[in-house]
Parts: structure tokens; sequence; C-alpha cells
């Protein structure tokens, strides 16, 4: 069977958090902010494709010691939409993948792995929902790769799942990190912040 590609989107700039390095600060428990998200993703799909900024050189190291296959997007500056079509471009032959975000450490693996089993059952989008709220990562299918690939800007997935809306196969979780971000520093040590579904 084709795999299934979990693409995690490093490449935004921080502005928020005020600093370009918020994806290689500790967690409370020690583990890097993407270093525990790419483990995740990596326990829970075929492969991982991390799509990082030009100026991620330490990024790049600590995602590929992973085990990650890490990708230098050119055009991150544009967006999050130019980073993932850049990354959906970078595996087409994918059964399907899984979009996730690389400051979105405390997602469980068991989550993620219902998501990629939903998609190799056959849907066409499929993202986790947690107290009735959709969180991340979402799935995509194979044939979704074309709309993906042609993102842009600063536009994220939002697009094509609300022109597939009635595809979209919701999955029950007790996990409430598929709603968990980190935009600021305090965010690091407060792990109850929800933040609003893509």
């Amino acid at each position: 069977m084709d795999s299934i590609v979990g693409i995690l989107l490093a490449a935004g700039a921080g502005r928020r958090f005020g600093a370009d390095n918020k994806l290689t600060r500790s967690l409370p428990d020690g583990d890097l902010v993407a270093v525990r998200a790419c483990r995740n993703l990596l326990a829970s799909t075929d492969r991982v494709l991390a799509v990082v900024r030009p100026s991620g050189g330490e990024l790049t190291a600590l995602l590929q010691a992973e085990g990650a296959e890490v990708r230098v997007c050119a055009d991150a500056e544009q967006g999050m939409g130019a980073s993932l079509a850049f990354g959906i471009r970078a595996c087409p032959a994918a059964a399907g993948w899984l979009i996730a975000l690389a400051d979105m450490p405390w997602i469980e693996p068991a989550t993620i792995g219902k998501v990629a089993d939903a998609l190799r059952s056959g849907a066409p989008i499929a993202a986790p929902c947690w107290q009735g709220r959709r969180g991340h990562p979402v799935g995509f299918s194979r044939n979704l790769g074309p709309e993906l690939a042609a993102l842009g800007g600063d536009q994220g997935a939002k697009t094509v799942i609300q022109a597939h809306l009635d595809q979209l196969r919701l999955i029950d979780c007790a996990d409430a990190g598929v709603l968990r971000d980190i935009d600021k520093p305090e965010d690091l040590k407060i792990l109850t912040k929800i933040i609003k579904p893509l």
C-alpha cells in the first residue's frame, strides 16, 4: 500500500513568539518543541517530511536526527500555504498526507494514528475532534493533492476543507493536544491553552 506521509510544517517565522527559535525551545519535560511534534508524527505515519525555512540549519539537524526527511522551502516567507503546497509537491506519490504543525507538540501519537487509519480506510479528509472542536493534524487523501499543491501565501488548507466539508470525517478523541499550540513563551508552560481550528 502507498504510504501516508506526515508533513510537519516547521517553516514559520515565530513572530508572535517574539523570536525565531520557538521550535527549538524546551518543553517542561526537556524535549524540544519541534522534536516532540516530529517524534509523535513519526510514530503514527509511514514517513515524515518536515518543511523548514532557509535559515533553519539547527532545526534541520534536529529533525533529521529524529528520522524525518527535511526539505527547505525557499518561499517560506510567503506563509503557511506556500510551505504546505511545497511539502505536498515534494511527495506527490503518497496515498495521503497528514498536515501537522511543529508548534503543536502535545498531540498523542494514538490520535495521529487514528487520522492516518481514517485515510487508509478511504476518508477523503479526516481530523480529530475534541469536545466538539476540530483539531490537528488534518489528513487528506491523494485525490486532493492537486488542490493542496496549488495553495499559496498564508492561506492554509482551510479553503480545501471548506470546499469538501461534506467529505470530512471527524474522529472523536479524548486528546486536548489537538487544539494546543505555542504562540508565546508562556505557552511553553501553560498546557491548557486551546487554539482555533485550521
